[in-house]
């Protein structure tokens, strides 16, 4: 991706539908664990679930974009990411799958909000960096095409107003 014509922006109804998603994810799981019926050290448990798991998420789908972009990444730190995201969702579901005191209801609502949550987070981690690098292409090239001064203007003539 060398130039601005090579990189698609996402649409503003794009970024907003992933910002959205994550905070529904995100708030939905939240809101469930403040109104369990659980001891505190298990909602730190699920708490801390989401944490690493949407970390890891992130730090995955960077990852594999760096390596997509030729921007050097260990095999180490790759196959970490990928542990990590596994582990986390392992986590959740032998968390889940042991709580004797949770509705299966209410075990499905943690698994799908978990999941939303970190789809959700992948997608709003692509935008930004999507449009971190829209905009440097974009003022590096108006830096070599600019298109406000005429090439015959040198910098301390101004140009005739219309």
């Amino acid at each position: 991706m060398n130039t601005i014509n090579e990189l698609q922006k996402p649409t503003p109804a794009f970024i907003g539908a992933s910002w959205l998603a994550l905070l529904i994810g995100v708030c939905t799981y939240l809101i469930g664990l403040w109104n369990a019926g659980m001891e505190l050290n298990e909602k730190g448990y699920y708490f801390t679930i989401l944490m690493y798991g949407l970390f890891s998420a992130v730090s995955l789908q960077k990852t594999v974009r760096d390596r997509l972009e030729n921007i050097k990444v260990t095999n180490l730190y790759l196959g970490l990411a990928w542990f990590s995201l596994v582990l986390s969702i392992a986590l959740l579901v032998i968390g889940l799958w042991n709580a004797g005191s949770i509705e299966l209801s209410e075990k499905g609502f943690y698994a799908i909000s978990f999941v939303m949550a970190l789809f959700a987070s992948v997608a709003v981690q692509k935008n930004v960096r999507d449009v971190a690098r829209y905009k440097q292409l974009e003022a590096e090239q108006e830096l070599v095409y600019p298109e406000t001064i005429p090439a015959t203007y040198t910098s301390y003539e101004s140009a005739p107003t219309q």
